[in-house]
């Protein structure tokens, strides 16, 4: 008699994001001030570092240039993800502040200028029967272009509320987010194979450094009071505005596609692709440029993203059983799970 392994739907939460639910509990019962404050204020900063040296030195050049023959597509994801979202995002002004606290607002806007995922894009292009080569270069331009737009759109559009375009707040940006990144780039010769090797482990170290983010923004917010400014009403309203974002934002990427004369499975890549928002990239840059303020900032990012994987998991399926009978599915010999579609992407 054969074994049967249990499965969860693949909808439930994704148990990195219970453990990002928990640190928060955790923060609420157990928040860091004083000395430990401190502390966990110098190990949040080494691990965002140390998490954009990590993206720098798995981004592989070769295959980021290769990408470049499809450059329509890239181009599509891109705006989707740095024009329409903002958009929509500006557009959501006028929610504010009967539906939407200030700061709920500014966290909604910070989300809508946050790069694309990764991981997740891939997994459910593949799942969907799409193009996962395109997949692939499409989620590490948008990565990359994250690292140098999001806090330039941050400043532009947030001004006060993610610290403007002062010297402190760039150095910040510069020393944190942009030199790391650089530097895996250029040891990426040297360090790509260890990486490699060690991928499961360095992902636990990756869901670390950012639980660590999470858990020092959250005590910064509970030490000053922020959380008294939410209430059940405004985080129901609040998941409403999210799900219309994301529904308008799976629309125009999808029929927006078809419009613009791309195939069936590029049009599944581009929609995966420009209809989510990055936490693992979000959460580290909204420590950097929101600073206390933080833990309100990233709380509509945390959401959305449990909300983009519940959502996408069922129309990826969905997509697979609508393809046409005998027909050739780019990178279908690339093979991805659900479940690999977590808070790294």
């Amino acid at each position: 008699m054969s074994r049967r392994t249990l499965q969860l739907p693949s909808w439930l939460p994704d148990p990195y994001i219970t453990a990002l639910l928990g640190t928060v509990v955790l923060a609420a019962l157990l928040p860091a001030s004083g000395a430990a404050a401190d502390v966990a204020g110098g190990a949040s900063t080494g691990a965002v570092a140390l998490l954009f040296f990590l993206y720098g030195a798995r981004l592989s050049t070769r295959e980021a240039l290769d990408g470049l023959k499809h450059w329509r597509l890239h181009l599509t994801v891109l705006a989707s993800t740095f024009l329409l979202f903002p958009l929509l995002g500006l557009a959501a002004k006028g929610l504010e502040p009967l539906v939407l606290t200030p700061q709920l607002y500014s966290g909604l806007l910070f989300l809508c200028l946050v790069p694309s995922t990764i991981q997740s894009s891939i997994a459910f292009t593949s799942i969907a029967r799409g193009n996962v080569p395109a997949a692939i270069c499409a989620g590490s331009f948008s990565s990359l272009a994250g690292i140098f737009m999001t806090p330039l759109l941050a400043a532009l559009l947030l001004g006060g509320s993610a610290g403007g375009f002062s010297a402190d707040s760039l150095l910040k940006i510069v020393l944190q987010l942009l030199v790391p990144f650089l530097a895996g780039q250029l040891l990426r010769r040297w360090v790509g194979g260890f990486l490699t090797r060690h991928k499961k482990a360095l992902g636990y170290v990756d869901r670390g450094s950012i639980l660590l983010v999470v858990y020092t923004a959250f005590s910064e917010g509970m030490v000053a009071g922020v959380w008294h400014q939410v209430t059940p009403v405004r985080l129901g309203a609040l998941l409403l505005v999210e799900a219309l974002l994301l529904a308008a934002m799976l629309a125009l990427t999808w029929y927006g596609s078809k419009r613009l004369g791309f195939g069936r499975e590029d049009r599944i890549a581009i929609q995966f692709a420009g209809s989510k928002k990055s936490l693992a990239a979000g959460l580290p840059m909204a420590s950097v440029l929101f600073g206390a303020h933080a833990s309100l900032a990233v709380l509509p990012l945390m959401l959305f993203h449990q909300m983009q994987l519940m959502v996408c998991a069922v129309l990826a399926k969905r997509r697979a059983r609508d393809v046409p009978a005998g027909a050739v599915v780019a990178g279908e010999a690339r093979e991805a799970r659900p479940e690999n579609a977590g808070a790294r992407g």
